[in-house]
């Protein structure tokens, strides 16, 4: 019998998650400094939230045909490919910036491109945790995959403010190192390049890859539609993700909006968005504790009901920095189910279908987040910023309640029976994660 190597000796993922850290929290400098910059620039919030409900659009168009190519390509080289990119774009929006140039149809085209780029890398490297970490160890790969996310959360936005203050294209000219870095991390990290499915795989002759993409596009995305369909409890959570998304997504304009004023400075902002890094960072450690008092289907509404009411709780008029304490709620919460559903899905999916089935449930969880910026850009122009968060945080209460009243989503606890499973299992099923 083969020794399962700990998490924290496998080499493989330690350095893969290396990598996403130091890509996420170039990422977070930027989170702050672009509206901000927009702002400066036009000062309009509504075209600050086009910015960025640009970005989401693209990546929704772009993210199942970036799933079935990620099972279909090297993965290692497209990973690698995309993440350079990301950091040629930084670069050239630096430039831009550096030279006085920018306007705002290069922020919506640059940050299109980049949103493209991270169309590839995010199945990528969702894969290769299947392919390099144990079943057994799933639920401890992505309690630390939370880690990463929410210490970049942590202290990327006050770092972010504070290279902002340095310079307009200071963040950006970061970003972009850390994107090679990144890169560099990846390549150690060995990346399998291939999903374990040879009929997946480019044993292909080239002359008829792209005949064979033509034709099998469509059927390879209808046939993950179709398996996720079947899941009943898992469709209906993608559904209420959806709304969390579309809800979520919208305050942090009108949060920016609101600590500005209250007075704050740049940094005020970064500092205050912090407390979304603390909070999951604490959420990230008690995951695994949260996850087994409650399955997915009811946490998903406790999670909602705590978003919501903590989002109107930064309204109250108690100063600048006040804020800072409630979003540390709501990222207490959130990172247990992202843990739990995270797991569910390795666990669920084919090893070949999950470049696809990452896509699809990504872009059902996020269909309505290209209108969550616009949504809160357009009610913190109108109302201003308290009034804009009070009437999200009301909506995701009403959303939480819709939960907690479906049937469907009270009995999901992630698991199928073998029988179901074997009726709806693709046409190939091989390259399981070992246990």
């Amino acid at each position: 019998m083969t020794e399962v190597v700990p998490l924290r000796r496998n080499a493989r993922f330690q350095w893969l998650w290396l990598g996403s850290a130091v890509s996420r929290l170039g990422s977070e400098f930027t989170r702050l400094a672009m509206p901000l910059l927009v702002l400066a620039l036009t000062g309009s919030p509504g075209l600050a939230g086009i910015v960025a409900g640009a970005r989401t659009v693209a990546f929704l168009l772009i993210q199942i045909p970036a799933g079935v190519w990620v099972d279909r390509w090297d993965r290692r080289r497209t990973l690698l490919t995309a993440q350079s990119l990301q950091a040629v774009v930084s670069a050239l929006l630096a430039a831009l910036i550096l030279t006085d140039q920018v306007q705002i149809w290069h922020f919506v085209t640059l940050a299109v491109l980049d949103t493209l780029c991270a169309a590839f890398i995010e199945p990528v490297r969702d894969t290769a945790i299947r392919g390099i970490v144990p079943t057994s160890q799933l639920h401890g790969a992505y309690a630390q995959e939370e880690s990463r996310t929410h210490a970049a959360g942590l202290i990327g936005p006050p770092l972010g403010g504070l290279l902002y203050g340095l310079g307009r294209a200071v963040p950006f000219v970061v970003e972009a190192l850390t994107f090679l870095a990144a890169a560099l991390f990846y390549i150690l990290a060995k990346v399998p390049r291939r999903p374990s499915d040879p009929s997946q795989t480019s044993t292909r002759e080239d002359s008829e890859e792209p005949h064979l993409t033509r034709r099998g596009m469509r059927r390879e995305a209808t046939e993950a539609l179709m398996w996720l369909w079947h899941r009943r409890g898992l469709r209906e959570v993608t559904a209420a993700v959806m709304v969390l998304n579309l809800l979520g997504g919208a305050f942090l304009i009108p949060l920016i909006v609101l600590v500005g004023e209250r007075g704050g400075s740049a940094l005020t902002t970064g500092t205050v968005l912090a407390g979304l890094g603390i909070g999951g960072l604490a959420g990230a450690l008690l995951s695994g504790r949260i996850s087994k008092l409650l399955p997915p289907g009811r946490l998903l509404p406790a999670v909602l009901t705590i978003f919501g009411a903590a989002l109107a709780a930064t309204a109250l008029p108690w100063g600048a920095w006040w804020p800072m304490v409630p979003l540390i709620f709501i990222t207490l919460s959130t990172p247990s189910l992202n843990v739990v559903l995270n797991v569910v899905i390795a666990r669920m999916v084919p090893e070949a279908m999950l470049g696809r089935m990452g896509a699809v449930l990504s872009m059902g969880g996020m269909a309505l987040k290209p209108f969550g910026p616009v949504l809160g850009g357009t009610l913190a122009a109108a109302l201003g910023g308290a009034a804009a968060l009070v009437i999200l945080g009301g909506l995701l209460g009403l959303t939480a309640a819709a939960a907690a009243l479906s049937r469907e989503l009270r009995h999901f606890t992630g698991y199928v029976s073998p029988a179901a499973d074997d009726a709806l299992q693709p046409e190939a099923r091989h390259g399981q994660a070992p246990e």
